[in-house]
């Protein structure tokens, strides 16, 4: 991941946002419309696959559509590791930021246009554009502030408003636009919010200051030439493999699907393989190590269940709810929205009660309540399917239920999960470590695509109460080796 720039790297003097620098509304915009863009597409993608041909979609089997969304969504993630590598040693955050942006519009392009081989596409190229985005962005508002400035925290909390404001209006339209008129045309939208995102970051450049404009720790000279050899005899490795599954017979999607599983995976353990046989480190922080790869597991199995929502559990709003009110049958993707502004509004009620609990609960603990209240919410949703068995429409209540068990889950695991990451990091790898951070989310979504399978042969009532009380009694067991966790994160809380 890209750190924070040198001390004077500031945006220039002059008008503020809510009291922040100018430069805050440039960042809060551009996060708020590529979350439009990626929430926006996510919450149709399941639902464009499994559609009928004669509804425009694709007739992709549930089993199969799970597995693509859980693995595109761990891409996202696992990108961020080289697209924060990029902003950090070739071309800056600023401009990693405008070419991600920019990839990221021309991906929901592509997807836009009315062929089958379109979304594919257009997936790939969004990957890798959030790849440069995401993690880039979020280390120029760290830019904005001193290392030790009161007013950071509270950039970073207007910061992931907009997050959550994109996430919860994109489902919204294109979800009718999508479900009500065309599948294409609500990638279409979502396009078009991106690109008003690449166009006001262009326009507000001149706020930035020197934030992003250079590289971290810039490669120069031969490193530089090094290191662009090797990735482009990487990329012509990728390409020889993709030639050669074509020419086998074997590039289908469920072969690509289980490929891109296997790399997420075998990555994460390279990752930590690297840092734990590393001399370098102490002891103490070998030790914290251990115990954050207890916190990595605790954290991909929440994901892999919490990230359902945009598949199975979109599929089961579509398909067994009854969403017809005064007469119009809302689109089952407008329940996508519910996770976000639920996060809005506790998101502050979360950080309160962890401020006034202080260290009375530790970081473990807090993560066994968010995978006891992650499978609680699937243990409901076990229910909702009971009561759907035969046919019957059940309430989209049980849903906004659901959702909020959830939500009250990522508060407790989540913003914890990152400040843990930061302070067990050891010092040599402190950077680095918000990507391993990511690739818990890369991790659980991608073999929670392949668990995701399992919906459409299993019955839904078992399929939901199975993965529900695995989550509860992970939780559980977490709890009961709190104290040894401790033990071995030495001193931090």
């Amino acid at each position: 991941m890209s750190s924070a720039a040198p001390v004077g790297a500031r945006p220039p003097a002059g008008k503020t946002f809510f009291g922040h620098p100018r430069a805050l509304s440039t960042l809060f915009l551009t996060e708020m419309w590529e979350r439009f863009s990626f929430y926006g597409m996510r919450a149709i993608l399941v639902l464009y696959l499994t559609a009928a041909v004669a509804d425009g979609g694709l007739a992709v089997g549930e089993s199969t559509a799970n597995a693509v969304y859980g693995t595109y969504n761990a891409m996202v993630y696992l990108m961020a590791l080289p697209g924060g590598w990029v902003a950090d040693r070739l071309i800056g955050a600023r401009r990693s930021v405008l070419w991600g942006g920019v990839v990221i519009a021309v991906g929901h392009y592509v997807m836009a246009i009315p062929t089958g081989w379109s979304v594919f596409a257009g997936m790939a190229l969004i990957v890798v554009g959030t790849g440069l985005l995401k993690p880039n962005i979020s280390t120029m508002v760290g830019d904005l502030y001193e290392r030790d400035s009161p007013r950071r925290d509270a950039g970073f909390s207007i910061f992931y408003m907009g997050i959550n404001l994109g996430a919860f209006i994109a489902p919204l339209i294109t979800g009718f636009l999508g479900e009500k008129i065309n599948w294409h045309l609500g990638f279409g939208a979502a396009a078009i919010g991106m690109t008003f995102g690449v166009l006001q970051y262009v326009l507000g450049r001149r706020n930035l200051g020197e934030a992003g404009a250079r590289p971290a720790d810039p490669l120069l000279g031969a490193d530089r030439r090094r290191a662009l050899n090797r990735i482009a005899v990487a990329t012509a490795v990728v390409a020889v493999v993709l030639i050669v599954l074509l020419l086998a017979g074997w590039f289908t999607v469920n072969t690509v699907v289980n490929l891109l599983t296997a790399v997420t995976v075998l990555v994460t353990i390279a990752y930590f393989a690297r840092i734990l046989t590393d001399r370098e480190i102490s002891d103490t922080e070998r030790s914290r190590m251990k115990a954050y790869v207890w916190l990595f597991v605790f954290a991909a199995s929440f994901w892999l269940i919490y990230d359902q929502a945009g598949s199975v559990l979109n599929i089961f709003a579509a398909d067994r709810t009854d969403r017809n009110v005064g007469g119009f049958t809302f689109p089952a993707s407008w329940l996508q929205s519910v996770n976000p502004i639920l996060i809005i509004i506790g998101a502050p009620l979360a950080a309160w009660l962890w401020l006034k609990l202080g260290h009375r609960v530790s970081t473990p603990t807090k993560f066994a309540v968010g995978l006891v209240l992650n499978g609680l919410s699937f243990v409901l949703m076990a229910a909702a399917a009971q009561a759907a068995v035969g046919g019957d429409l059940v309430s989209p209540w049980w849903l906004v239920a659901v959702y909020a068990i959830q939500v009250a889950g990522e508060l407790a695991l989540s913003p914890v999960g990152l400040s843990a990451t930061t302070k067990l990091a050891p010092v040599k790898y402190a950077s680095q470590m918000l990507g391993l951070w990511f690739l818990a989310t890369a991790v659980g979504d991608a073999i929670g695509g392949q668990v995701a399978r399992l919906a459409e042969s299993w019955s839904q009532p078992v399929y939901f109460l199975t993965f529900g009380l695995a989550s509860v009694v992970l939780g559980l067991a977490a709890v009961m080796f709190t104290r040894q966790l401790r033990q071995l994160m030495a001193g931090i809380h």
